[in-house]
């Protein structure tokens, strides 16, 4: 996928400005499917534009400049469902936890042991704000990629807690590690 069919996907629930999009696609539900930046969205939402994908009106606001909101066209949703058949890519994971637990060995203790409490805020935090917007009521498919997300996460925080204590076993004592850095 990309922010082509990103947008449709959001315009495709329902209409939205630029800036909506922009903040479902990198801060919200829709930051988990495909990296948006900030200055691919408009360009993105151009095209479609220009393609016949979706339409734009402007809504008059007081005091401020007119917004511009986006809606699908009946070509744009054939596009995204279109899309939607091309088969997905792999999923992406990068964590730079995993880089310091792999070379755990080279830290001391205190250092690892405070990467592990950021990470259990982390997902913790995490399965908070997931669990927040948890609430179903728009339709099956999201309520069951919630609960995939939910369980993920949760399984990922149980494997830290069950064997962070092998982990923190493998780091290096105190001075070794300082000695290596000098």
């Amino acid at each position: 996928m990309n922010v082509r069919s990103l947008c449709l996907a959001i315009l495709n629930m329902s209409d939205a400005t630029g800036y909506e999009i922009r903040k479902l696609s990198t801060e919200a539900e829709y930051s988990y499917f495909v990296d948006a930046s900030y200055g691919s969205i408009y360009p993105a939402l151009n095209k479609l534009e220009q393609d016949g994908m979706v339409t734009c009106r402007q809504e008059v606001q007081v005091g401020k400049p007119a917004r511009k909101i986006y809606s699908i066209t009946e070509a744009g949703r054939e596009e995204f469902r279109q899309a939607l058949k091309i088969p997905p890519q792999q999923d992406l994971f990068k964590s730079e936890f995993l880089l310091l637990a792999m070379n755990a060995n080279l830290v001391d203790r205190e250092t690892l042991k405070t990467a592990i409490d950021q990470r259990f805020a982390y997902l913790n935090d995490e399965i908070a704000l997931m669990e927040a917007a948890g609430n179903c009521d728009c339709h099956d498919c999201m309520c069951w990629i919630s609960r995939y997300g939910l369980t993920v996460q949760r399984a990922s925080l149980k494997f830290l807690e069950e064997n962070q204590q092998e982990l923190l076993s493998m780091t290096q004592p105190r001075e070794i590690s300082h000695q290596a850095a000098e």
